[in-house]
């Protein structure tokens, strides 16, 4: 598992919901909550978990996962609904949202350093 470009790819999601909100395009809501279809997440339900599952990191990353993932599905039922200046708004630091996508880097990070992978 390539823990940097999981890294990379949750913090891309700001950019895909400001793409959206820009666009006026919908988002599939039930895939951005499933914690479990990303690389990541697929990860984390199987390898990870037979692996590691013991590990405090990686219980940590589980959890702060399927929190941003939640925290996702939010903005983009915001999105969804066309309620624009909400999802913005939503997106600002120190919004759920934001403080579960600065979680989930750290607890990927934690996990890695956990791992001691390069």
């Amino acid at each position: 598992m390539d823990l940097y470009q999981a890294i990379k790819a949750h913090g891309e999601w700001r950019w895909k919901f400001r793409m959206a909100i820009g666009k006026g395009d919908r988002l599939d809501t039930h895939s951005i909550s499933s914690d479990d279809r990303c690389p990541l997440g697929q990860w984390l339900h199987s390898e990870g978990k037979r692996h590691y599952a013991n590990l405090p990191a990686y219980t940590e990353c589980l959890h702060q996962h399927a929190v941003f993932h939640r925290e996702a599905a939010k903005v983009a039922q915001t999105i969804n609904a066309q309620r624009y200046d909400d999802a913005e708004l939503m997106l600002l630091p120190g919004t759920p949202y934001s403080n579960s996508s600065v979680a989930i880097g750290t607890a990927i990070i934690h996990l890695r350093n956990a791992l001691r992978w390069d």
